[in-house]
């Protein structure tokens, strides 16, 4: 039996790091964990309690009543974000929480609190996690680190037909207003701001297909997986 590793991958938003975690982890029968979803169940959370992003002692307070966890969805055949008890798949993929969600990601206290659940997730391996700090902060020592990155252009077209599906009134210049203010918030957060581990795999999919970066990333980990 193959011994089992820890695949770490980065990125900006809308480059299509979930698709290949998700595909990934299915092939090798490993654990995805969607970060992404767990912060925009905080931000969620923050959102309907109105909660300030400015006021340490009332986040600190707001994080000891959140519960996080994942519940396979045999329907969808994937995993769901369940928040407290209840299932909030729709509500944590809408345009308000996608408005605040780096800005919640950003605070200190929020990257600590899903960091410390993230690397608790990772202690047996067997893994795919996507995010902005996975390689750099989450897991440094992750035997597979993908830096995935796509033209600014295309990330916002792909953006836009995702969000279409369930908000057909959504325009491009929002979705690309959205996209640059996340992007903005992501690199340049003091703390674990999004910046490709220096031994990260770099995979531009700007001109090629999910099959053909699949194949990519699926050759890689099994070269980790052989090594390790």
């Amino acid at each position: 039996m193959s011994k089992k590793i820890v695949i770490a991958i980065d990125g900006f938003s809308s480059c299509g790091k979930s698709t290949l975690a998700k595909a990934l982890a299915a092939k090798l029968e490993y654990v995805f964990i969607d970060t992404g979803a767990m912060y925009r169940a905080i931000a969620l959370y923050f959102l309907r309690n109105n909660i300030s992003f400015n006021d340490e002692q009332e986040i600190k307070e707001a994080l000891n009543k959140i519960n996080l966890r994942f519940q396979y969805n045999s329907v969808s055949e994937k995993s769901d974000m369940i928040l407290n008890g209840e299932n909030v798949e729709t509500f944590i993929r809408e345009m308000h929480v996608s408005s605040k969600v780096s800005e919640v990601a950003a605070i200190a206290a929020v990257r600590d609190f899903a960091v410390a659940q993230q690397q608790a997730m990772g202690i047996e391996k067997g893994i795919v996690m996507d995010g902005r700090d996975i390689g750099t902060v989450v897991f440094p020592n992750a035997e597979l680190k993908i830096f995935v990155t796509a033209d600014p252009t295309v990330r916002v077209n792909r953006r836009l037909l995702e969000l279409q599906a369930t908000n057909p009134s959504i325009t491009l210049q929002e979705v690309a207003e959205n996209l640059q203010h996340r992007d903005l918030i992501d690199s340049t957060r003091e703390h674990s701001p999004l910046k490709q581990a220096e031994d990260a795999l770099v995979l531009d999919n700007t001109h090629i297909d999910r099959a053909t970066q699949f194949e990519i990333a699926l050759n890689w980990a099994k070269e980790r997986i052989v090594l390790s």
